[in-house]
């Protein structure tokens, strides 16, 4: 079954991507957790997503278009990316999920995938 592990960062994560002095840290992170996914086989996709601050938030209300600069809510945690895992379970999936760099100073969401 395929799973979606939604990736959710503080302002502070996302200003750690750029710094000079930690960015290193944070992406070798994500590369050796890529890399893990990748080994086991459970891999399926996944993507970085630009800083919240790019986002572009659209709604249609009665038949007009709203388009808002920046993502769809204020929160403490905004979505960064995700990974597409293909695991037996969800307790598999949970397993991956809590491997997630993003697990210890955000939150890491896990929602199985629909079938095609």
């Amino acid at each position: 079954m395929k799973y979606t592990i939604l990736i959710y960062e503080t302002e502070a994560d996302f200003t750690t991507r750029s710094d000079e002095k930690r960015k290193e840290a944070y992406w070798g992170a994500y590369r050796a957790y890529t890399q893990a996914l990748t080994q086991a086989g459970v891999m399926a996709g996944g993507a970085g997503l630009q800083v919240p601050p790019r986002a572009t938030t659209i709604r249609l209300r009665d038949g007009k278009r709203q388009v808002q600069d920046g993502p769809f809510a204020e929160a403490k945690e905004q979505l960064g990316g995700y990974y597409v895992i293909e695991v037996p379970d969800l307790d598999r999936a949970l397993d991956w999920a809590a491997r997630c760099p993003a697990a210890s100073t955000g939150a890491v969401e896990v929602r199985p995938n629909l079938p095609n």
